[in-house]
C-alpha cells in the first residue's frame, strides 16, 4: 500500500474510550469502500482499540489505527501505542463484563501479533481477517 493510501486509512484516537465508537464507523468507512461485510472488522478493532486505551497509553497518548488490504484480499489492521507492554490473553470467569478482547481477536482473526518500535519507542498490535 503506498504511502498516500496509508494515511488515508489512519486514525489517530484520541484517550477516551467514547472513541472506539468513532473507530467502527471509521472502519464501516473503509470496508464499505471495498465492498466488505464489516461486522467483524468492527468487532476486532473496537477491541484492539480498546486495549490499546484501556492497557498500554498513558492519559495524554494518542493511539493510532490504521486499516488496509493485504496482496491477497486479507483486511489487516494495526493499532500502535507509546508503550512496550506486550498484550496477553487473560482468562475471564463467565461473569465477567472485560478481559476477552484478545481472545475474540484470536477467534476471529487469520493471525495477530505485536511487533515494537524501534528504539522502545512503543510497539503495534495487528490483526489480519480473511478476505470474506
Amino acid at each position: 500500500m503506498g504511502e498516500a493510501a496509508r494515511r488515508e486509512n489512519e486514525m489517530v484516537v484520541k484517550h477516551d474510550l467514547t472513541v472506539v465508537a468513532e473507530v467502527r464507523r471509521f472502519v464501516r468507512l473503509v470496508t464499505g469502500q471495498w465492498d466488505m461485510d464489516d461486522f467483524i472488522p468492527c468487532l476486532v478493532a473496537s477491541e484492539l482499540v480498546t486495549n490499546a486505551l484501556r492497557y498500554a497509553s498513558a492519559s495524554d497518548d494518542d493511539v493510532t489505527f490504521r486499516i488496509g488490504r493485504t496482496d491477497d484480499g486479507a483486511l489487516w489492521m494495526e493499532v500502535q501505542d507509546a508503550t512496550c507492554d506486550l498484550p496477553c490473553m487473560q482468562r475471564a470467569d463467565t461473569i465477567s463484563e472485560a478481559g476477552r478482547g484478545l481472545f475474540i481477536v484470536d477467534q476471529f482473526c487469520r493471525c495477530w501479533g505485536v511487533r515494537p518500535l524501534a528504539g522502545n519507542t512503543g510497539k503495534v498490535v495487528f490483526a489480519v481477517l480473511n478476505a470474506a
